[in-house]
């Protein structure tokens, strides 16, 4: 077993991917977030200069891929919403 911040066991999960041995892939999806910004009438553009947040997160949030929770606090504040209505956790 591999320690570092967390206990690794490399048949359980790996970390940089999202394969788990219980239960195939899962993943958490932001298309919620785009719907919720069409809703509100508010682009990309408008939405990053809102929560100061970069292109490069953006990027991020167009392929599902990993983003700190501090951005998720900022695109609910930002957007005016709860978590739910930007992220989905799916089970695969």
């Amino acid at each position: 077993m591999i320690w570092g911040l967390y206990p690794l066991n490399k048949i359980d999960y790996n970390p940089h991917t999202d394969r788990c041995q219980y239960g195939g892939y899962r993943m958490i999806t932001f298309e919620r977030l785009w719907l919720t910004m069409e809703k509100r009438g508010i682009s990309t553009y408008q939405l990053r200069e809102r929560c100061g947040i970069d292109s490069k997160t953006i990027r991020r949030l167009r392929a599902n891929d990993n983003i700190e929770t501090k951005t998720l606090d900022k695109l609910c504040a930002a957007l005016s919403c709860r978590l739910e209505d930007i992220a989905e956790y799916q089970d695969g």
